[in-house]
């Protein structure tokens, strides 16, 4: 789904304080990189003509998601800050935070005098953005939506980064793996109905408009929540209605654990994935994070939706 920046409004005479200590500093650095840092222009994904540096050397990441495309491109030591729950690899976790994804801190940022921030444009502050742009520091977003726009925006930012070798070997990775899952699911007779719930309170699932939805078909399932918004709410008369064969359990938000999120299921002995025994916790991060990881995910997926079933090619 093509979304606009989220919007944010900072109070006036914050973002005026915050303008009048940091801009001086700022300007200065700016200057500097016009005058003596090689710059290249580049179209990012979401189709801005952005100005960079020919080698960045101070990155600050906005997105965990981001921040795992850099450890895989082998880019980390590039990293200056990043954001909440960037948690994966464990390093990440060592990487100064600069906010939450969709509220980042101008000041923490600026403070770390990137030469390049890398965006998303699903979640990330428009508002923002331009504030970085006005200061002089370049911000090149991506906006992977499905499996075929995580390989384009690992290309790119190898391109960005000079990782071009890793990024390559990433996306023959993607190119791989899928083409062998979906050659093993032609081999199967039936495509069970998927419940894929990505939080708790409220229930919510995933509509037609969402990579996890591509993951359900991919995996050879059908996606339950089909044909209604991307992220359609659910009460429990809706799902006995429904009668999913499989049900997919994370907990985006969390604070629950698995048995909290089973038992939440098993009060409903009527449904047919609970008397099968079809209900399976995942980890939220494999499904929720559009990156080289989510192909973890899709595996992981194929093989719950289809258990015991020899599906070699």
């Amino acid at each position: 789904m093509n979304r606009p920046f989220t919007t944010l409004f900072l109070p006036a005479a914050q973002l005026l304080l915050v303008l009048l200590l940091l801009l001086p500093a700022h300007t200065a650095a700016g200057a500097g990189q016009a005058a003596g840092t090689e710059l290249r222009q580049l179209a990012d994904p979401t189709g801005r003509e952005v100005s960079i540096p020919a080698t960045p050397r101070r990155v600050v990441s906005l997105a965990p998601s981001i921040t795992e495309m850099i450890f895989a491109l082998e880019q980390q030591e590039l990293l200056l800050g990043t954001t909440q729950f960037s948690n994966y690899p464990p390093a990440a976790r060592e990487i100064p935070r600069i906010g939450s994804y969709v509220l980042p801190d101008l000041e923490r940022i600026v403070a770390l005098s990137p030469d390049l921030v890398l965006a998303t444009r699903d979640g990330n502050p428009r508002r923002l953005i331009n504030r970085l742009e006005a200061l002089g520091i370049p911000v090149f977003a991506i906006d992977p939506r499905n499996l075929a726009e995580i390989k384009t925006s690992l290309l790119v930012l190898g391109e960005v980064l000079n990782a071009t070798d890793q990024a390559n070997a990433l996306a023959t990775d993607i190119e791989q793996r899928l083409a062998q899952l979906q050659a093993q699911m032609r081999h199967i007779e039936h495509r069970p109905l998927v419940f894929f719930q990505v939080d708790a309170a409220p229930m919510v699932s995933i509509g037609e408009e969402t990579f996890l939805h591509e993951l359900i078909e991919l995996a050879g399932g059908r996606n339950a929540a089909a044909g209604g918004p991307a992220y359609p709410r659910y009460g429990w008369e809706e799902i006995l209605n429904l009668q999913p064969e499989v049900v997919i359990i994370t907990s985006m938000a969390g604070g629950q654990s698995p048995e909290e999120l089973l038992r939440m299921w098993q009060r409903w002995p009527q449904l047919q994935a609970v008397q099968n025994n079809r209900l399976h916790v995942v980890d939220a991060d494999l499904f929720d994070r559009p990156t080289h990881r989510l192909l973890d995910g899709l595996e992981i997926l194929a093989k719950l939706i289809h258990p015991g079933q020899d599906t070699t090619d």
